[in-house]
């Protein structure tokens, strides 16, 4: 470079006419991640969470925080995240009812569009909902209950992780099948729900049963009817096998983050999900819980989340829950 060419350079550069060598494009993930999870800790959603983050922040080279945010059915954590930096860095571990169930039932509840706000990134376990009562209940079946709370209107109190829950809905299915009158109790997750049958100020639970593994297999529970058998629930009939024609809603868990994060993110988050649920010692640490791990791609969890919200709305309005 000659005297004047450098000299003109070093003059545009002293301006400001020259523009900054672009900064190399940060690698993802560039900090911890927060995974929240909508319910109560202790929940079978925070486990899960919490053992499946941990194999997402070694796989990813990053901590991983589980972040508890309950109340509202799922929605509130839900609205967190959708409301979060669209940068890949805070997730939601959700279950089915923020996403298909509250959503139909109570939408002026819900503030945000879960198809138009939320990407899938994985589905990752599943666990069947039961309907459980305490061992020394007076009701040892599905029908005795049923009849016990026709006879007391008013009087036996069901408990549910949230509005618009699963179990919220499941209860409510049941009275239009039955004509019980069971009562729906909101919790702010399943612990707090299982903490009250146990102290006798409920008559029973409609829980996922990684919530309620632990009670059933120590005596201290007795589950009555379930959406779907397990081996540890060989003797819990479905509704379809006591003659009804539909059945109780399961439990599932997913992987979702904001819409709009980067391609690298996503790439990374959806990789890492996969790997992580496929992980035999995941899925060998939440059996024993009855949580099931079960992988589903994002367009298969987009198809799911479709597909339940439309099997929701016929049935609430079938029930008279909806319009």
């Amino acid at each position: 470079m000659t005297g004047i060419a450098r000299w003109v350079a070093l003059l545009l550069a002293s301006t400001g006419l020259v523009a900054p060598a672009p900064a190399p494009a940060q690698a993802f993930p560039g900090g911890p991640i927060t995974i929240v999870v909508p319910l109560a800790p202790g929940d079978a959603a925070d486990v899960s969470a919490r053992a499946l983050g941990e194999e997402v922040a070694r796989l990813l080279g990053t901590a991983v925080v589980t972040a508890n945010r309950p109340g509202g059915g799922g929605t509130i954590g839900a609205n967190s995240v959708v409301q979060a930096p669209r940068n890949g860095q805070t997730l939601l571990f959700a279950q089915n009812s923020a996403l298909t169930i509250r959503p139909v039932l109570e939408p002026q509840a819900v503030p945000y569009d879960v198809q138009r706000d939320l990407l899938p990134l994985g589905l990752a376990a599943r666990t069947p909902s039961v309907l459980a009562v305490r061992a020394d209940a007076p009701y040892k079946s599905f029908a005795e209950l049923i009849e016990f709370a026709r006879k007391r209107p008013g009087q036996v109190r069901i408990g549910h992780p949230g509005a618009g829950s699963a179990g919220d809905f499941c209860i409510q299915l049941i009275n239009s099948l039955t004509g019980a009158g069971l009562v729906p109790v909101p919790f702010t997750g399943a612990a707090p729900a299982v903490t009250a049958l146990r102290g006798e100020h409920i008559e029973g639970v409609v829980l996922a049963l990684g919530a309620l593994a632990a009670q059933i297999k120590a005596g201290a529970f007795q589950g009555l009817v379930t959406s779907a058998k397990v081996p540890d629930l060989a003797a819990v009939p479905t509704l379809r096998e006591l003659g009804f024609a539909d059945e109780l809603f399961g439990v599932w868990f997913a992987f979702l983050a904001p819409a709009g994060i980067p391609d690298p993110a996503r790439r990374a988050l959806t990789g890492a999900i996969e790997t992580a649920v496929r992980t035999p010692a995941i899925a060998a640490r939440l059996a024993p819980l009855n949580i099931f791990t079960a992988y589903a791609t994002p367009d298969q969890l987009a198809a799911e989340i479709r597909d339940e919200t439309r099997r929701v709305g016929e049935l609430a309005r079938k029930a008279g829950l909806t319009r």
